[in-house]
């Protein structure tokens, strides 16, 4: 089952258990992805571009959810977790750190980079190939320690 047609069974199951949250969360995701095919003017996004907007997605209310934090809004910080948690299902297997350290060993070598000054030509080569798999944040600390 591809991921759009995934969502769609979800909807529906949302609707007949009446899980107004996990409704909700799934509808803005349908909502984002329909905005973005009519922005591109398609009819369908492929599964790369249907992840492109659930990672946009989630990075949203990880955002907010720091921001509640700082603000001591509990309240909508647990709602955030909540929709996270939801958003997370539909995210890819996360690769492990040891799997990330190969995958940029590799862009060293392919890339020839040797010093900090080619970090961006390394997360240019790493990025799209753990798109979805590996927080970026993680992958530039990563690559930041093998170029010492």
């Amino acid at each position: 089952m591809n991921f759009l047609d995934r969502l769609n069974h979800d909807l529906k199951e949302a609707m007949r258990s009446k899980d107004k949250v996990r409704l909700s969360v799934i509808r803005m995701v349908k909502g984002a992805m329909q905005n973005e095919a009519i922005q591109f003017k398609k009819d369908m996004l492929t599964e790369d571009e249907a992840l492109t907007v659930l990672l946009r997605e989630v990075k949203q209310r990880k955002d907010s959810l720091q921001e509640f934090e700082k603000a001591n809004r509990q309240d909508l910080a647990a709602k955030l977790q909540e929709e996270l948690q939801i958003l997370d299902e539909y995210m890819p297997e996360q690769l492990s750190e040891d799997e990330l350290r190969k995958i940029v060993s590799q862009a060293i070598e392919e890339t020839g980079a040797t010093s900090k000054k080619d970090i961006g030509k390394v997360m240019s080569y790493v990025l799209p190939k753990v798109k979805g798999k590996a927080d970026g944040g993680i992958v530039n600390k990563i690559v930041q320690q093998l170029l010492l």
